[in-house]
């Protein structure tokens, strides 16, 4: 009996000895690795990086205006503690951050709000060089309205129109003036590629593709804004993500008459070089070269972060409109004028544009170029797209080409298609 009283006691140990490891592995919590926030106009997003995955819930209090969002399963660490000092007093909409222990095993964030907004909280899987991400997006309760960021000259002043009357009137006084390129105001909507959470591709001398379109699409609106019947307006004015298929809504909204993306290209080698403008296609990559690049630019939604789980009605009917047939024969000679330009101030890496299925030249109703200003991934051309007189320079050919383009091809009244319903 004795025996068999022993034998019970070290089965029942073993088994509490089981029951443990597992309860070990099953409550074992996560850690939060980083946090990013990114501030901007158009909408402020807080990313929270952690090594697995996670359950959340999210609610909106008011009376103050506070977001709360507790997480299961993590570890309050150094990482969260540091959340207010991640937030500037320029951001638009979030007043405070704090981060604590709710209850065991929840952590509990809370974001103060300067206003009223519309959360979408979501999680992205693993990609690239990002683990887990809890994403939290605060948007205004009213959308920011994209015609308003034409009014939004440093001087406050209008654009510069000019008209056949004024034209007149100078060759009356004795002071004949160079034309204007477009007998009416027309607006070039601007898009630095990348952003935010997506830098884009990264030179061997650490500098981001983002940071460079940026840098270069500033330089070009401002001259276009100083161009009689000409008037700009970027997709961002900020190190922050724009899904690529907002990018084309936000053309559509102000009507654009041109649509022209940034970017710097980047390949496993380092050899290659030179500038290049591409086009949409509706038939196939023109080489294998173009198809991976758009398959790379087109990869931005992944790395940048887009919740999936939000349905746009509007972009919808957009890509479900008229054939582009026309649209891509415009975009093919805005391309060859623009190309001809890049030429004069750097190798082309090919002498013609290219075309292929970039998801963010789509618009069915807007001339679209993406234009690779050079290869960041080259060291020579890293250096030179970091310098500001070659950044002038690339700014300056772009608005020939542009001018050149409709020198030839003269703006027609707006089209109806292009309007909101």
């Amino acid at each position: 009996m004795p025996r068999r009283r022993e034998v019970l006691k070290f089965a029942a140990a073993g088994l509490t000895l089981l029951v443990s490891k597992v309860g070990a592995g099953a409550t074992a919590a996560g850690s939060i690795l980083a946090v990013r926030v990114w501030p901007a106009r158009d909408y402020t997003r807080v990313t929270l990086e952690h090594d697995r995955p996670i359950s959340y819930s999210h609610l909106l209090v008011k009376d103050p205006e506070r977001l709360v969002v507790d997480i299961e399963g993590i570890e309050f660490n150094s990482v969260l503690q540091s959340l207010p000092a991640k937030i500037i007093d320029a951001d638009p909409y979030i007043r405070l951050i704090r981060a604590g222990r709710n209850k065991p095993g929840v952590v509990r964030v809370v974001i103060e709000l300067k206003s009223e907004v519309k959360p979408q909280v979501f999680a992205l899987k693993p990609v690239g060089e990002y683990g887990h991400r809890l994403v939290l997006d605060l948007f205004p309760a009213e959308p920011v309205d994209p015609l308003m960021a034409l009014l939004d000259k440093p001087d406050g002043s209008a654009p510069k129109v000019e008209t056949k009357s004024a034209d007149k009137a100078s060759v009356e006084a004795g002071r004949p003036e160079q034309k204007p390129d477009v007998a009416r105001l027309v607006t070039i909507v601007l898009d630095p590629g990348h952003g935010g959470e997506d830098p884009g591709a990264i030179g061997r001398g650490g500098s981001y593709e983002k940071h460079v379109t940026l840098s270069v699409a500033r330089r070009l609106k401002e001259k276009i804004d100083a161009t009689p019947n000409m008037r700009s307006v970027l997709t961002r004015d900020g190190d922050y993500f724009i899904p690529l298929q907002s990018r084309v809504q936000k053309a559509r909204r102000v009507q654009a008459d041109l649509f022209v993306s940034v970017h710097a290209d980047a390949f496993v080698k380092p050899t290659a070089r030179g500038s290049s403008v591409f086009v949409l296609s509706e038939t196939g990559a023109s080489s294998s070269a173009a198809r991976w690049l758009a398959n790379k630019e087109n990869s931005a939604d992944l790395v940048g972060g887009v919740n999936l789980g939000v349905k746009d009605p509007y972009l919808a009917r957009t890509l479900l409109d008229l054939s582009q047939t026309a649209t891509i024969n415009d975009s093919l000679k805005l391309g060859k004028d623009v190309l001809g330009e890049l030429g004069r101030i750097n190798t082309l890496h090919k002498a013609h544009v290219e075309q292929a299925g970039f998801a963010v030249l789509k618009a069915p109703d807007i001339p679209s170029i993406l234009i690779e200003t050079a290869f960041i991934s080259n060291p020579e051309e890293e250096k030179r797209l970091n310098d500001e007189a070659y950044q002038e320079q690339m700014a300056e050919a772009i608005l020939r080409g542009i001018r050149r383009y409709f020198a030839k091809n003269p703006p027609l009244a707006k089209s109806k298609l292009a309007r909101l319903d």
